[in-house]
């Protein structure tokens, strides 16, 4: 109804057969039409519009619906009108707008509204206009301000919304190519518009920064991007109506996601509106493929561009914003394989990243090859074994899995033991049962079906499989339960339907379930299968409670819901979260483009030829992964931490969740995190927050790090900036270290691995809480963690001590880490006294460091074996457990070791040696117990925000008087008469009356009962009193 739509009526028709001198058949029809809206158009003007727009509809170029009424009525050009049908799409996937139907009616109704809308988006993006942004924002603004009376006529109120939406979209839109014009003099046959979604009222949570909106009768999609500088897959979606509620939904998962890595989350989706009706599979590919070029041409049109270094902007492009030029994608559901058509697009538009634009091409790094994802989420489950005391690499355990062979994750992973005892596993056709495996029979067979093209369960060898399994398809009626399947899944029914089967094998009590395929099989008891929306698996779905296996593996995405997660962690299950296990697919990809960004630059120099690039790619494949497994790995050793810890730390969860949320950076409510009235349930009965939960809060506390950090002074400092090294593999360091300084992004990788570091070492809450209690900027505590870090070797102890896996149990370990973690703390808040930004760093870590030195060389000296009072217990568990002897020293002695930062100044500052600074230190720490009175201070319940305060102030003030004492001493004319321990006994003598008060004090927090901060701040006062007396 072309006509129709054009809001004419056909009030009669001639055909006319024609018949040419060949003999073929041509048919002429002659239309009789009325029109009856009112019109202004002149009749030349009419047939002009009215004729273009019937071509462009023809070609299928425009569409074809009500919207070209305005073609006639309103004296639009189809082209016009097609900016209107593409805000109405896209107000459709905002969830904001009504009918198109409505939205017509109400431009008909309300004409000289619309003609100020389309003069509003002309001066704001014309480049034909040759004014300043200044002038285009004043001339807007008196447009608004028309606009804005008129709607004061407006009766309607839903007539009002709609009007107001587009205008509110207009305001909020950034860039358009709808004036570009194409190599071929022609305007696209396809818009593109980049949005702020934060300035369009009720749009749904959350609102990423940006956001592109591409527009044809081809192809519609949307790219979401959390930040200037974000990385995310492209999918093509089949939710033609909600498109972009999947992408959103796949866009808050990839910014948690990406904490790990330099770019914040971003994520796009298209429909291809024309492939659904093909049913020959080659053509509906090719239809998919063609949409999607389209798609990334409408990206690319809007994206800034680099040339020399400098920002080059497309043309015909007017920008309401600041300078963009990092535009990556990748691979996702559906594109799979459109990684080189990407790369060959931008290559066309000679955009700067070259074939760095989309990761995973034919010259990237094949992730399945690599088997990267799947090794990624293995480490966090050999991690969640190892804290049970199971060494998977080493014994027998059983496993239930969702996905098939053939496929990535799942294939690559049930190849990473050799003691996997595949139980059962279930693809979307079969299900495979095995009750009684032989891991070393399963395993050959597993990597037959692997390396075989388009293998699924049906190829498994059925002689393999032990009594009572097969392999059944998910179509039959029934499946009868053999003895052996009733009793490895602990069933009790001789038969059940495939899905009921589905259901006990989730449920079964296996050791591991691994997910590596597609669908969402766990969910809360409080959540409906509505609230999951995966209708496909309600009828499999079950509770987290329900899930008896000890632990889940999320390879795969989505496979348990949030709530689900923390449900089946509370029941005792070990879990992460899907975002933390396979974040190692995203990590590799993030290497691979800022190695490319690296090298191609050095191409377009000439240093380097493709093929030398390719070859140095290739080459460093393995050292790639093993810093993206190094990520993974220390990634979920700081949510152990965390968890350990997480009870008596409950109180600075809670602050730092109220803290996010009053800020704007965090909703409670979109990531499950519990409300304040159930933290306080919880403390109150000694629970603190699961593994999920905290993997939630370690990627926000990373994101809001790397963020904050970019374009302050910690990134372009020279001896901060030196972290960058370990972003990139060993053979690039030595090759082109000094190229990877002048990398194009740096900043942002340096900030991304300051804030990776200081969250996987000293806690999701430790930077906020340093700042709140000690008022130092976020650049200074970062500043003095890496000064502690290397002044106290931090780096090399930590890795000796994850060098213990499988040998010491990983209590030790943990325990041994967290000794380590507050060394780090109190040293950052020793340091923080310092003036930071003004040190000269290496000469300050270097001096701190020949201090430690020094007091090791005096240890053996001063204390029995070379161990400090009351470490030898500690001592002897560690040499139980076979840790190399120079670990135990240097674990035994970290406490000690803190001390050097003060002895150091006392050294500098009463012109003494070490040593005698080190021999008053012990003098006084014998003579009035300071070691168990910092014990007794560390020990105070810190359940509110001013206990804990109070008790680092109490550390502190200690730290401060001990350093008093020990230079009054060293200072003292007793000491330069005679011998520093003599010096000692005369102070002794002389303080007898208030050693005795002392004494007393420490008597009465020993003997424990309720803790006093007042008590506290009394014995602080007598110790300063005794700083003060006389020494002699």
């Amino acid at each position: 109804p072309i006509l129709e739509n054009m809001g004419l009526e056909v009030i009669g028709e001639h055909p006319y057969k024609i018949t040419s001198r060949d003999n073929v058949i041509f048919w002429k029809h002659d239309f009789f039409l009325t029109y009856h809206q009112k019109n202004t158009l002149k009749a030349i003007d009419a047939k002009e519009r009215f004729t273009a727009a019937f071509d462009q509809v023809w070609s299928g170029t425009a569409g074809n619906d009500c919207f070209n009424r305005l073609v006639l009525a309103a004296a639009m050009d189809w082209r016009q009108v097609m900016l209107v049908r593409a805000c109405a799409r896209y107000l459709k996937q905002l969830r904001l707008l009504l009918s198109r139907d409505f939205i017509t009616d109400t431009f008909l109704n309300n004409i000289p509204y619309l003609l100020l809308i389309l003069e509003y988006f002309s001066i704001k993006f014309n480049p034909d206009l040759k004014i300043s942004i200044t002038q285009r924002e004043i001339q807007l603004e008196k447009i608004e301000k028309q606009c804005m009376s008129l709607l004061e006529q407006v009766e309607s109120l839903s007539e009002d919304l709609v009007l107001r939406r587009y205008l509110e979209l207009c305001k909020a839109m950034l860039r358009t190519n709808y004036f570009q014009i194409s190599s071929q003099g022609e305007t696209k046959p396809y818009m593109s518009f980049k949005f702020r979604p934060g300035l369009i009222p009720a749009v749904p949570l959350p609102v990423p920064m940006f956001e592109i909106f591409v527009y044809s009768e081809q192809v519609e999609g949307v790219h979401l991007r959390g930040g200037k500088v974000a990385r995310g897959g492209l999918r093509w979606s089949d939710r033609v109506e909600d498109y972009r509620t999947e992408i959103l939904g796949l866009v808050k998962a990839q910014q948690v996601k990406n904490a790990v890595i330099v770019p914040v989350g971003a994520k796009g989706g298209f429909i291809s509106r024309r492939a659904s009706a093909i049913a020959d599979r080659s053509a509906f590919i090719k239809e998919g493929i063609s949409s999607y070029k389209v798609f990334i041409r409408g990206l690319l049109d809007i994206t800034d561009n680099l040339q020399s270094e400098k920002v080059v902007s497309p043309k015909q492009l007017v920008r309401h914003d600041d300078d963009d030029v990092y535009l990556v994608v990748a691979a996702d559901k559906g594109t799979a394989t459109f990684s080189d058509i990407s790369n060959g697009l931008a290559a066309d538009y000679g955009f700067w990243l070259g074939d760095a634009f989309a990761s995973g091409g034919s010259q990237g790094y094949d992730h399945k090859g690599m088997g990267i994802t799947a090794r990624g989420a293995w480490v966090s489950v050999q991690r969640h074994f190892r804290e049970r005391s199971l060494n998977i690499q080493q014994e027998d355990f059983t496993v239930a899995g969702i996905g098939d062979m053939g496929g990535d994750v799942f294939g690559n992973g049930m190849l990473l033991s050799e003691h996997i005892k595949l139980l059962a596993a279930f693809n979307h056709m079969h299900i495979f049962i095995d009750p009684n495996p032989n891991p070393e029979v399963s395993f050959k067979e597993s990597q037959r079906l692997f390396l075989a093209p388009d293998s699924g369960w049906s190829e498994y060898d059925k002689r393999l499989i032990s009594r009572g399994g097969g392999v059944f398809l998910r179509t039959a009626k029934s499946i009868t339960i053999t003895a052996e399947m009733k009793k490895v899944f602990d069933i009790d029914a001789g038969r059940l339907t495939p899905n009921e089967l589905l259901q006990a094998i989730l449920k079964a009590p296996v050791d591991l379930i691994w997910n590596g395929g597609i669908g969402t099989y766990i969910k809360a008891t409080s959540e409906s299968d509505e609230d999951v929306g995966d209708r496909a698996n309600d009828s499999v779905r079950v509770n987290g409670k329900e899930v008896r296996a000890k632990v889940v593996g999320e390879g795969g995405n989505l496979g348990v819901t949030q709530l689900g997660r923390i449900e089946f962690a509370n029941n005792g299950g070990a879990i992460n979260t899907d975002f933390i296990d396979n974040a190692a697919g995203v990590d590799c990809s993030d290497h691979e483009v800022n190695i490319k960004i690296l090298l191609n630059s050095l191409v377009a120099e000439e240093r380097l030829t493709v093929k030398q690039r390719n070859r140095i790619m290739s080459s460093m494949t393995e050292e790639v992964a093993e810093l993206v497994l190094t990520n993974s790995y220390r990634q979920t050793q700081a949510i152990s931490i965390a968890e350990a810890s997480s009870v008596k730390t409950m109180g600075e969860y809670r602050r730092l969740i109220n803290d996010y949320v009053k800020q704007g950076k965090l909703n409670r409510k979109l990531e499950f995190l519990p409300s304040e009235e159930a933290l306080s349930k919880r403390s109150k009965k000694g629970l603190g927050l699961t593994r999920p939960e905290l993997s939630v809060l370690m990627s926000y506390a990373k994101a809001d790090l790397k963020e904050r950090l970019v374009d302050t002074w910690v990134t372009s400092d020279p001896f901060m900036v030196q972290i960058i090294e370990t972003a990139f593999p060993p053979y690039l360091h030595k090759r082109f270290g000094k190229e990877i300084y002048g990398h194009q992004l740096r900043r942002e990788i340096i900030a991304t691995q300051l804030a990776n570091e200081v969250v996987n070492t000293l806690g999701i809450t430790f930077v906020w809480r340093t700042q709140d209690f000690t008022g130092a900027s976020m650049e200074e505590v970062i500043a003095a963690f890496v000064m502690a870090r290397d002044i106290f070797e931090l780096r090399q102890v930590w890795q000796a001590i994850e060098q213990l896996d499988n040998t010491a149990p990983t209590a030790l370990q943990l325990t041994m880490l967290q000794e380590l973690i507050r060394l780090a703390q109190h040293a950052v808040r020793w340091l923080l006294k310092l003036q930071i930004k003004k040190q000269d760093f290496d000469a300050s870590i270097a001096r701190y460091k020949k201090g430690i030195g020094n007091l090791e060389k005096l240890l053996p000296k001063y204390f029995p074996d070379g161990v400090p009072s009351g470490m030898q217990s500690i001592e002897s568990e560690l040499s139980e457990h076979t840790v190399p002897e120079k670990l135990v020293k240097r674990t035994t002695t970290l406490g000690i070791s803190y001390f050097a930062l003060d002895l150091v100044e006392i050294t500098h500052a009463a012109k003494v040696t070490f040593e005698k600074a080190f021999h008053a230190f012990i003098l006084f720490a014998e003579a009035l117990d300071l070691g168990a009175f910092r014990e007794q201070i560390s020990l105070i319940d810190a359940h509110s925000q001013w206990h804990q305060m109070a008790r680092e102030s109490f550390l502190d003030e200690l730290d401060a008087q001990t350093r008093s004492l020990c230079r009054c001493l060293v200072e003292s004319k007793a000491n330069k008469t005679s011998n520093i321990e003599s010096a000692m006994d005369q102070w002794l003598v002389s303080n007898e009356v208030a050693l005795r008060r002392w004494r007393s004090l420490q008597k009465e927090l020993q003997r424990g009962g309720e803790q006093d901060l007042a008590l506290y701040a009394v014995a602080i006062r007598e110790l300063a009193a005794l700083a003060q007396a006389n020494m002699g």
